[in-house]
């Protein structure tokens, strides 16, 4: 991503996960863990829409840190459909709190990468110990049985998203009375239309 992105390899559940670090100015204020699109249809860790995540946290002061779900990259094991995806986050979660023990932990994912994190929130909530905060782009709503979330999760999606339509995110988000930010004439992957997810999470962040 940039010169200052530090990669690492750590032990995942189905073997080793190729890892990326990239660090604030000064002295980290949290700790973002951010999740990519879908394995079998291309996605990696080097995904520009989480990249994007990744830059608005670092620019946020917190420490950013993603994995390439397995079978992607030079990590190892096969496709889990999120199972084993969720218990892979939550054992980098543990690494990085060993080395972050004191910071507030932020939970971010693009696509699948949402489903995965909703999932990690679910486990994290019942372990008395949620995230703080979760940021969904693209939710895979209709598409997974993406759990409930918390109120103050936000919530950024395509008005041309036609992979994931915008009417199923509506119709998950409605029970729960999420608002849904709508970034107009923005397809699935935000072509042309990055800079409003950096720019919309860094302004809402501290509201």
């Amino acid at each position: 991503m940039n010169a200052h992105t530090q990669r690492f390899t750590m032990r995942g559940a189905a073997g080793a996960l190729e890892c990326a670090l990239d660090l604030p100015h000064g002295e980290p204020r949290g700790l973002a863990l951010v999740a990519h699109p879908h394995p079998l249809y291309g996605g990696t860790m080097d995904n520009k829409v989480t990249q994007t995540l990744v830059r608005a946290f670092v620019a946020l002061g917190y420490v950013a840190v993603r994995m390439n779900f397995r079978g992607v990259g030079k990590s190892e094991g096969v496709h889990d459909a999120g199972r084993g995806e969720t218990d892979d986050m939550a054992l980098l979660l543990t690494h990085m709190q060993q080395q972050y023990p004191s910071l507030p932990v932020a939970l971010a994912g693009f696509s699948f990468g949402t489903f995965v994190q909703a999932n990690l929130q679910q486990r994290l909530s019942e372990q008395g110990k949620p995230a703080e905060r979760l940021v969904l782009v693209g939710t895979a709503a209709g598409k997974w049985d993406v759990p409930h979330v918390p109120a103050n999760t936000i919530l950024i999606h395509g008005e041309l998203d036609d992979t994931i339509p915008l009417a199923d995110v509506f119709d998950w988000a409605r029970p729960q009375d999420l608002p849904v930010v709508v970034i107009p004439g923005a397809d699935h992957f935000f072509h042309r239309k990055l800079q409003h997810i950096k720019n919309f999470v860094v302004e809402i962040w501290h509201r």
